[in-house]
C-alpha cells in the first residue's frame, strides 16, 4: 500500500514548477499553467477513466496509514515558504508584465489547487491539529470563512436552493461566482454568530470563528505589506482572488444542475452519490487528492481522501476537472454538454 501513497507525492512536483516559474522570464513563467490547463486537459481526452475501488482490506490498511496525512502535511508546509518566494520574486525591477502575470497565474493557481483544496481535505478532519493545519492552509487564500460554510453550510445544504455553492440549472459560470462569493459569506456570519447565540454566549468575541478568521487574515496582510509594500501586497491580493475564483469553478462543476428532492417543509432527502458530479479521470484525481471523487465525498463526508469511492449511481463528467473547468468559462457550449447529460439523468430516474 505504501506504493499506493507514493503517488500521491506527484503534486508536490507542482511546487517545483511553481518555484521554476517564480524565477524564470518570458513564457517559461507560464510552464506550470501550460502543464495544468493545456497538457492535463489534453491527456485527459485520451486516458481511459478508471472506476475501481480498493478491496475492503485495501481499504482498511490505507485509511490507518499515516503517509496519505504526511503528503497533505507537506503540502501546507511547503504553501507558506512558496507564497513567500513568489512576493520576494515579484520585487525585481526587470521584470516585464508577461513575466508578472505568469507569475501571479502560477501562485493564484497554487492558492486553488493546494491552499483551499488541502485545506478543504484537512478541515473535514476531527482531529485539532489537522484543523489548525486547514485553517492555515486556507489563510494563504484569505478565504478562512471556507472552513465554516462549507462544513456547516454545503454539506447540510448542497443540492438545496438554500446552499449558495450548488450552480442552478441554466446559471451561468460568472453570475455563479458573484451568488456564491457573497452568499457563502454572509452564511458563514450567519453561522458562527447563530453557534455563539446557542451557547447564550456575545456574538463579537474572540472565540466567534469568523471574528478570529478576520483578525488573522488581517495580520497577515499586514506582514506582507510591511515586509513588500502595496504594489507587492496587491500583486498577492489577485493572485488570492484567482484561487478563490477556481474554488468556486470547481464548486461549479461539482453540483451543476442537480437537486435534492424536498420531502418537508426545510426537509430534503439525504445527500446520495446521484447529487454530485463524478470524475474518475486519473491525472486529475491525483492532482486534486481525489476531489472529482465527489459523490463519495458528499455521501460520507469523513471519508479519507484515498479511501473516496466510485459509485455507479454517480453522475459522471465527460472529461477530468481541469478540462472541466475550462469548459464552464464558455457558457454556451458548457450548457451544451451539460443540459443535455441533466435531461439524459432525468429521463432515467423517471423510469
Amino acid at each position: 500500500m505504501r506504493l499506493t501513497a507514493i503517488k500521491y507525492f506527484t503534486p508536490l512536483l507542482i511546487y517545483l514548477g511553481a518555484v521554476h516559474s517564480f524565477f524564470s522570464y518570458g513564457p517559461a513563467c507560464f510552464a506550470l499553467l501550460i502543464y495544468s490547463w493545456i497538457v492535463i486537459p489534453f491527456l485527459e481526452l485520451f486516458i481511459e477513466p478508471d472506476p475501481g475501488n480498493l478491496s475492503e482490506a485495501e481499504e482498511e490498511i490505507a485509511k490507518h496509514d499515516k503517509l496519505y496525512d504526511w503528503i497533505l502535511y507537506a503540502i501546507v508546509l511547503l504553501q507558506v515558504p512558496v507564497l513567500f518566494l513568489f512576493l520576494y520574486s515579484m520585487q525585481d525591477d526587470t521584470l516585464t508584465w508577461l513575466d508578472r502575470l505568469g507569475r501571479i497565474g502560477t501562485m493564484g493557481m497554487l492558492c486553488g489547487v493546494f491552499g483551499i483544496n488541502v485545506g478543504h481535505e484537512l478541515g473535514h478532519r476531527v482531529n485539532g491539529f489537522e484543523k489548525v493545519l486547514a485553517k492555515l492552509s486556507l489563510m494563504t487564500s484569505l478565504y478562512m470563512h471556507f472552513f465554516i460554510e462549507h462544513n456547516k453550510g454545503h454539506h447540510k445544504n448542497v443540492a438545496t436552493p438554500g446552499d449558495p455553492s450548488s450552480a442552478r440549472y441554466g446559471e451561468p459560470l460568472y453570475r455563479f461566482w458573484f451568488r456564491t462569493v457573497f452568499y457563502s459569506y454572509a452564511s458563514a456570519w450567519r453561522i458562527a454568530n447563530c453557534e455563539r447565540e446557542k451557547q447564550n454566549k456575545p456574538v463579537w468575541s474572540l472565540k466567534n470563528e469568523m471574528v478570529q478568521a478576520h483578525i488573522i487574515q488581517a495580520g497577515f496582510l499586514l506582514l506582507i505589506y510591511f515586509s513588500f509594500g502595496v504594489t507587492i501586497t496587491c500583486y498577492y491580493l489577485v493572485a488570492a482572488i484567482m484561487g478563490i475564483l477556481l474554488l468556486e469553478t470547481v464548486n461549479y462543476i461539482e453540483h451543476y444542475g442537480l437537486t435534492r428532492k424536498q420531502i418537508a417543509a426545510d426537509k430534503y432527502e439525504r445527500a446520495l452519490p446521484s447529487h454530485s458530479w463524478n470524475s474518475n479521470h486519473v491525472v486529475g484525481r491525483l492532482m486534486l487528492f481525489e476531489l472529482s471523487r465527489h459523490s463519495d465525498h458528499h455521501y460520507l463526508a469523513s471519508r479519507k481522501y484515498q479511501v473516496l469511492q466510485h459509485h455507479e449511481d454517480a453522475p459522471q463528467m465527460p472529461t477530468g476537472y481541469p478540462g472541466m473547468m475550462l469548459l464552464s468559462l464558455l457558457p454556451p457550449v458548457w450548457f451544451l454538454v451539460m443540459n443535455k447529460k441533466i435531461k439524459r439523468l432525468h429521463k432515467v430516474l423517471a423510469i
